[in-house]
């Protein structure tokens, strides 16, 4: 019994492809007329698609949040860890917000105080995390913490105080403005009602003047 003999194969030069030798030729001329290499990932891609494979794959893109243009490969990477608009939250108040801000953010929001109910102190948010940690819950100077919690108190009560004072006073001097503005008007009204009056006083006094003349001059045409 006969025993058929390995194949012997060739290499592409256009694919680098192992192909039997008996197919070489035939394989040659259709792979070097539809196949292109790219030159990026160096696979064979359809020249009719050779356009879109590099625009899909390979062309550089940018981010919807920043408009930073990059390589795809490292897109997912710039948008989760250092795109500069990526949303964060703040650690002390969870707010979120686009990174850029976070350093200035965080400078006021962690200086804010909140109430410990163990030692009954004021503690900066920023410090909350190692106050709790080795607060003991007994107050070191119970006058002292007393002191500071009236003071923080009356901090916080200060600006509603101003508040009503300046209400106080925009409706003081809405009503002195009101009461100005009335008294004019009195005054104005006053004159007006005088010079009313004056002007019909005048106005008979010259019509009886002219009543008196005619009839003298009616007497002396035809005297009696």
């Amino acid at each position: 019994m006969a025993i058929a003999s390995e194949e012997t194969t060739r290499i592409c030069n256009h694919c680098d492809r192992a192909i039997p030798s008996s197919n070489i030729d035939l394989h040659y001329a259709h792979c070097s007329r539809n196949l292109e290499r790219c030159k990026v990932c160096g696979d064979m891609i359809p020249k009719k698609h050779a356009e879109e494979h590099f625009l899909n794959t390979h062309a550089p893109v940018a981010c919807s949040l920043c408009s930073e243009t990059m390589e795809r490969e490292i897109l997912a990477i710039h948008k989760g860890e250092i795109c500069p608009q990526r949303i964060v939250t703040c650690d002390f108040c969870e707010f979120p917000l686009p990174a850029i801000d976070l350093a200035e953010h965080q400078e006021v929001c962690g200086n804010r105080t909140e109430l410990c109910h163990l030692c009954n102190r004021y503690v900066r948010l920023r410090e909350r995390y190692n106050h709790e940690s080795r607060c003991t819950g007994i107050a070191e100077n119970n006058e002292g913490s007393s002191r500071d919690v009236r003071a923080a108190e009356r901090e916080q009560a200060r600006p509603r105080r101003q508040a009503s004072e300046y209400s106080r006073r925009r409706i003081l001097f809405t009503i002195a403005i009101t009461g100005i503005a009335v008294l004019l008007g009195s005054l104005f009204f006053q004159k007006k009602t005088d010079s009313s009056q004056f002007c019909q006083a005048s106005s008979g006094i010259v019509n009886s003047r002219s009543s008196k003349s005619h009839y003298q001059a009616f007497h002396f045409v035809f005297p009696s």
